[in-house]
């Protein structure tokens, strides 16, 4: 008489046979299950428990396995314990209730101090600079949305107190201080905006066709300064955003003010760029402290 099948085996054919999955699928199913039986050192499948799950996902987490594999493994290993309780072979499934970790947050790219400044410095001998120098200041100088940028109007600007009111999501109105360097580049802007917009035109930036200006304009401009400054980034209008938001931070230190200025509805949006803010500090610290220095050689 032969080797009766293990419960693996046997699930591992039901997915040949019965479900039809390709082939390189089922071995993905056969090394996941393999790493639980190891995982299981000997123990029966219906011995298992939600807690040893947990304690296998943790295992793995600590061997460097991404958040994103471990979501993958975990949901072959609930596959083939729902197919042990469907065939009779086991009890409550014990992956139900077990999350993997969370993948990192993917932080926004930011510019640093000194490339924000090159940026909007960038040279442009196009009769448009003078708009594209206030659009850009004005842009880090408040940290606004693309959309935000193009949808103000010429009385938005209140150059007396230094301030901006803003229209952002879902409609809400915001009042932004402006800097002075974004003040005397609106100036100059205003100076000729009146020759080149449409008579009866509201909006504070207007393209060639003298109507408001489109947000793919801005991107598009936004690049070809990049390129001027000789910037080895891939810049985008969002970035003077995050560049306005992780400096700001990094001097003030206030997460409030800086989530009022970006017109956030939630602190939870405004703390990524904590972390933006420790890498830097980070950085600071490596560079620094004579116990962070890695020996040479």
């Amino acid at each position: 008489m032969g080797t009766r099948p293990s419960p693996r085996e046997l699930y591992l054919e039901a997915l040949r046979s019965r479900r039809r999955l390709a082939r390189h699928t089922v071995e993905a199913y056969e090394r996941d299950t393999r790493l639980l039986t190891e995982l299981a050192h000997g123990r029966a499948w219906t011995h298992l428990t939600t807690h040893d799950i947990r304690r296998f996902v943790a295992t793995l987490h600590g061997r460097g396995l991404a958040p994103r594999s471990l979501a993958r493994m975990l949901s072959s290993w609930r596959g083939f314990f729902e197919w042990l309780g469907q065939e009779g072979m086991a009890g409550p499934n014990p992956c139900n209730g077990v999350r993997p970790p969370k993948s990192a947050k993917r932080l926004p790219a930011s510019l640093s101090p000194d490339e924000a400044v090159r940026l909007v410095t960038a040279p442009d001998e196009s009769r448009w600079k003078l708009r594209d120098r206030a659009l850009f200041e004005l842009a880090y100088s408040c940290g606004l949305r693309v959309s935000e940028l193009t949808g103000l109007d010429v009385g938005a600007i209140d150059s007396s107190t230094g301030e901006a009111r803003v229209t952002g999501k879902g409609s809400k109105t915001r009042i932004v201080p402006v800097g002075r360097a974004a003040l005397a580049a609106l100036e100059a802007w205003n100076s000729q905006r009146p020759s080149l917009a449409r008579p009866g035109e509201d909006a504070l930036f207007v393209g060639r066709s003298g109507a408001r200006l489109n947000p793919r304009e801005v991107q598009r401009r936004i690049k070809a300064y990049a390129a001027a400054a000789g910037l080895e980034v891939d810049v985008h209008p969002h970035m003077l955003r995050h560049s306005f938001a992780s400096h700001v931070l990094q001097s003030s230190g206030d997460l409030r003010a800086v989530q009022e200025m970006l017109g956030h509805a939630s602190i939870a949006s405004t703390q990524v760029y904590t972390h933006l803010d420790f890498q830097h500090l980070a950085k600071v610290y490596d560079a620094a402290h004579p116990r962070a220095k890695r020996r040479k050689g």
